[in-house]
């Protein structure tokens, strides 16, 4: 099936977001759309979808027009089994006791691993990226340690796979958010896959404003493996949100870019517990005092 994708760029986030909103709208609809931040310090967001039917260019020229953004960059897709390619190519990643997998790889899980079984689709976290390893490794050590997390929430969840760590670790409630439809609907499918519905809950959400998460305030441990900016405007919301003596498991942060963000959550109580790093990428656990 041929496939149009559209980007453009935009200034700040709150533009952007809107303009990912207003894409929903259009006749033919995308059948996913992404909003992320460009981290190379222009401060630019990419806005994108992604049609199964060629996009309506003066509908997309108008929508760019109104929120203030570049006009539409809109390429056909060749023609390839996206899904499959991935499968093939995805070897299995090793973090600590956690093994996240295909289907195809399902029989290579180790004795006494934690099996996470992520299939290819158009959300972020496989557990490759140093990120995702990271966040899954600190999890891993914070339950070594002995926390017990009652109530855990994964903001930006993509796949649903930190969510699915925290169930297979402490079979507690876990509620799981994004901004993206398509990734709420993969992190849901991966739970059921995995055996993880009774506990972990999904939910469409920016940030943290979703009555889902407010009704299960407060929270033990908090993931949050997005983007350095959202982080750190994230922070009063998070405090607010952690119980006294929570954790928060931060991540998507180059290395630089770490001892910002802990700086402004120290400034709401915060203490870092632990820093990991992998490759270029920084994971942060810190606790709210």
């Amino acid at each position: 099936m041929p496939t149009w994708t559209a980007l453009t760029t935009i200034p700040d986030e709150a533009p952007a977001q809107a303009l990912g909103l207003a894409l929903e709208a259009l006749d033919p609809a995308p059948t996913a759309i992404g909003v992320f931040e460009i981290e190379d310090g222009s401060g630019l967001w990419e806005v994108g979808g992604f049609f199964t039917e060629h996009p309506d260019i003066a509908a997309l020229s108008l929508l760019a027009a109104a929120h203030g953004a570049k006009d539409f960059a809109v390429s056909r897709v060749e023609d390839r089994d996206w899904v499959a390619q991935v499968q093939r190519e995805l070897s299995p990643v090793e973090a600590g006791r956690f093994f996240v997998h295909g289907a195809h790889d399902a029989d290579r899980v180790p004795r006494n691993a934690i099996p996470l079984r992520i299939e290819a689709a158009m959300a972020f976290g496989t557990g490759h990226h140093g990120t995702t390893k990271g966040c899954l490794l600190s999890m891993e050590r914070l339950a070594i340690a002995g926390l017990t997390a009652k109530r855990t929430a994964d903001i930006g969840c993509g796949t649903g796979v930190l969510a699915m760590g925290a169930a297979a670790l402490w079979r507690n409630l876990v509620i799981a958010t994004d901004i993206d439809p398509v990734a709420v609907a993969t992190a849901r499918e991966n739970a059921r896959a995995n055996g993880f519905s009774p506990w972990i809950r999904t939910g469409r959400a920016a940030g943290l404003r979703s009555p889902l998460l407010a009704q299960a305030v407060p929270f033990d441990l908090i993931l949050a493996n997005i983007l350095a900016k959202p982080l750190k405007r994230m922070a009063p919301e998070i405090a607010g949100a952690i119980a006294p003596g929570g954790v928060a498991i931060l991540s998507g942060l180059l290395t630089w870019q770490a001892p910002g963000v802990e700086a402004v959550y120290a400034g709401f109580g915060f203490r870092r517990e632990h820093r990991l790093t992998l490759g270029e990428w920084t994971t942060l656990t810190l606790r709210r005092w």
